[in-house]
């Protein structure tokens, strides 16, 4: 994202920044009110955690049809819209049945699981920014429950959020999730 001020002589670099990968600009005395700029920033830094959770899995998703890994990134992008298996099936435009094919075929736990293993990644990167309280993580990955969320985290890294915020590096949530769903990509190692 970039903030800069309208004028012909930023039009060139903004067009040569947005072929590179820039896509978000906010102008000056145009955007910036303070409610709009902090909308901005709140959906940049949403949209980078989903990213860092997909590239953070993509070696262990790398044999899946593209749709379906479109489909998982779409999900985390708006993770509060049904995160179901038959959703991320229509996503992907194919049958429910296929879909867990692919995850089985390619040697993956269930799309199921996956989905909770990413969206626990996600939850645990909210988690580390002090601004995000775990009811706020909670609402924003679609749990109907705090206590689910707690349940899930503490499921698979041992722990509650409140300690996951400090005892718990990415790369150490990254290294649990893998030993414990993803041993195939050890033994690549």
């Amino acid at each position: 994202m970039l903030y800069t001020e309208l004028s012909p002589a930023t039009a060139a670099v903004l067009l040569d920044l947005g072929r590179v990968g820039l896509q978000r600009v906010v102008f000056s005395r145009f955007e910036d009110a303070p409610s709009s700029l902090k909308s901005a920033i709140d959906a940049e830094l949403e949209q980078s955690v989903s990213q860092q959770v997909m590239r953070t899995l993509f070696k262990a998703l790398r044999d899946l049809p593209l749709p379906l890994r479109e489909g998982l990134e779409a999900m985390l992008h708006a993770p509060g819209e049904g995160l179901t298996v038959v959703a991320l099936a229509e996503r992907a435009q194919m049958t429910r049945r296929s879909c867990e094919r692919w995850f089985h075929r390619v040697g993956l736990p269930s799309p199921r699981v996956v989905m909770v293993l990413a969206r626990l990644l996600y939850a645990h990167r909210l988690l580390l920014d002090p601004g995000y309280t775990v009811e706020d993580v909670a609402l924003k990955l679609g749990y109907g429950k705090v206590k689910t969320l707690q349940m899930q985290l503490r499921a698979v890294f041992g722990n509650t959020a409140g300690e996951l915020r400090v005892t718990l590096s990415p790369d150490d949530a990254l290294t649990i999730i893998v030993n414990r769903y993803f041993p195939q990509l050890q033994a690549a190692s």
